[in-house]
């Protein structure tokens, strides 16, 4: 049952409808409310939303503003490439669609402030005003005067109209250092298990009761949640991973009651999802036609999660095997394997007697940068130049968290890195260039 959400300004039946569209955020929306008042009266200049990523600020702000018919103007920072097209979509969703027409091409602050003003003369406010600003952070990398003009922009149009800020960082970092009027601040902290339990069971399959979904929810956040509590990223390994879950039901060879067989059949599934959080390499409808052909072709495809089908540019598959190489390979034994004409060497060779372990059981050593380029030079097939556009995709790797550096970004020495994949994935990688990388690594020689 949803918690009751009550101000005097509005219909209780409405807000008791807008309270079951926002479960386990209706404390958060009270909040708001309160600090917006009635439709009729002035509210605060500004407020500053802020939180984590997927933690239901644009679903509250938006299910408020769109169920309480309050006018509203709703703008990403990050489909606004410029002010021109944040200023449009402002006057377009306030005033309607012949107002945007009246910007100059190269629109300034007080170009907007001044066909605002006009605009409020001939449509005069009878309510409340809301310009809703998404990835607000954006905003400090435009002009300077942007940020504390939108924080007091009712005092400068001289109309009711409140500007609400979305963020995920904190108003400390988001202050400019020049000082601005300051804006209610409204925290939306993070779902905890039970609430993300709540709201992924209302997701239920309709081929399936809700307790069975329910079970499976719990042992998806058991295994999950201390590693994403993202709520969109939850749902979609969900998607991702009931048909599994469902296979023996539909075998007949369990019952819904029967959890702990289902879990040990789930079990697996879940451990190869772990690898691919957040990298999305593949959707809902792919990963259940994957699912299927492993069974039918567990022979051929044995090995290959998930995580293997990552879709990576040519050169990106070339410096992850040279990563790789440069991890579990002793750096002497680079001449024995990338260098021509350097005869014919044993292992034995290289062999000291205190080396009886397996770098693959050791773990991923770190090497530098200067190191893994000369690898790769070696193993791809075309001569590359040293261009930015293989640092970029260095960062690429290390932003898909496939590669993670090692020390700080202020540091002098050449970076560092350690290859964070394993060995299934980066024989499947491979495969997928023509290359055999077993013959390069130092443990299977």
């Amino acid at each position: 049952m949803a918690a009751a959400l009550q101000h005097p300004g509005y219909d209780p039946e409405r807000l008791l409808h807008v309270a079951e569209k926002m479960p386990c955020r209706v404390a958060q929306a009270g909040t708001l409310l309160s600090l917006m008042g009635e439709p009729a009266q002035y509210s605060y200049p500004s407020i500053f939303v802020y939180g984590h990523r997927s933690t239901g600020k644009s679903h509250v702000i938006s299910t408020l503003l769109k169920e309480l018919e309050l006018p509203h103007a709703t703008v990403s920072c990050v489909e606004c490439v410029s002010v021109r097209l944040m200023f449009e979509r402002v006057l377009l969703a306030l005033f309607g669609p012949d107002t945007s027409s009246l910007l100059p091409r190269s629109p300034s602050l007080s170009d907007f402030v001044r066909i605002y003003q006009q605009q409020c003369h001939q449509f005069p406010a009878n309510q409340t005003r809301y310009i809703v600003i998404e990835k607000a952070e954006l905003l400090r990398d435009m002009d300077a005067n942007i940020l504390p003009v939108l924080l007091r922009l009712q005092e400068l149009v001289v109309d009711n109209v409140t500007v609400i800020l979305l963020s995920e960082i904190v108003w400390d970092r988001f202050r400019p250092n020049t000082g601005c009027f300051e804006p209610l601040l409204l925290h939306f902290p993070d779902y905890s298990k039970g609430e993300l339990q709540q709201i992924l069971s209302q997701d239920m399959h309709p081929s399936y009761s809700a307790e069975l979904y329910s079970a499976f929810i719990n042992i998806l956040l058991g295994v999950f949640f201390s590693v994403c509590r993202d709520l969109r990223e939850l749902r979609h390994l969900a998607a991702l991973n009931f048909y599994k879950f469902c296979e023996p039901l539909k075998e007949g060879k369990v019952k819904e009651s029967d959890t702990h067989k289902l879990w040990r059949n789930i079990e697996p599934h879940l451990k190869k999802a772990m690898q691919t959080v957040y990298l999305r390499e593949v959707s809902s409808v792919q990963w259940e036609a994957l699912q299927q052909t492993e069974d039918k072709e567990s022979g051929a495809l044995k090995g290959l999660s998930a995580h293997a089908h990552v879709e990576l540019p040519y050169y990106s598959k070339f410096l992850l095997i040279a990563a790789y190489l440069a991890s579990y390979n002793p750096a002497r034994t680079d001449r024995r394997f990338f260098l021509k004409h350097h005869g014919k060497i044993k292992k034995t060779n290289f062999l000291k007697k205190h080396e009886k372990t397996s770098n693959h059981l050791l773990g991923p050593k770190p090497f530098p940068l200067d190191r893994l380029l000369a690898i790769f030079y070696s193993v791809v097939d075309s001569r590359v130049a040293p261009t930015a556009s293989v640092f970029s995709q260095i960062s690429s790797l290390v932003t898909l968290q496939l590669l993670t550096q090692l020390g700080h970004d202020d540091q002098l020495d050449a970076p560092k890195y350690k290859c964070g994949v394993a060995l299934d994935f980066i024989r499947a990688i491979s495969r997928t260039v023509n290359f055999d990388i077993v013959k390069y690594l130092y443990d299977f020689l």
